[in-house]
């Protein structure tokens, strides 16, 4: 048994990216992103029957993007990831004294532990 599914049309073998159900009470056509499940009253189809997808005269076709495709990382993420690597890789002694507060455990101020990278602040109302 396959992990991938298959585009629904007759004698097309390519993988499923896209689901299409029809809302019959709207004469509705709906193409979005490949369902979670196989559900027994929607079509899966592969990339080129999505793009030709046509509907019954009189029908309106809703097509559906995933936001969620791949996106690029911006300079800013890149520039954050790599001053986040280079402050790890900083020495605690060397971080107490670019002003970062003390080295791990000390109390800081405002009630304020540090311990390695991560802070612990404590409730006002203790």
């Amino acid at each position: 048994m396959s992990l991938v599914r298959r585009c629904s049309r007759t004698a097309c073998g390519r993988p499923a990216v896209a689901t299409l159900t029809y809302v019959y009470a709207d004469s509705t056509a709906v193409l979005g992103p490949l369902a979670t499940y196989a559900e027994p009253h929607c079509y899966d189809l592969c990339a080129e029957h999505s793009e030709r997808l046509t509907a019954p005269r009189g029908w309106d076709v809703v097509r559906l993007t995933d936001g969620s495709g791949p996106s690029r990382p911006s300079g800013d993420d890149l520039e954050a990831l790599a001053n986040a690597v280079r402050e790890a890789a900083r020495p605690q002694d060397r971080a107490a004294e670019a002003g970062r507060g003390p080295a791990q455990g000390g109390p800081a101020s405002g009630g304020e532990t540090r311990r390695g990278h991560l802070r612990v602040l404590r409730s006002p109302d203790s």
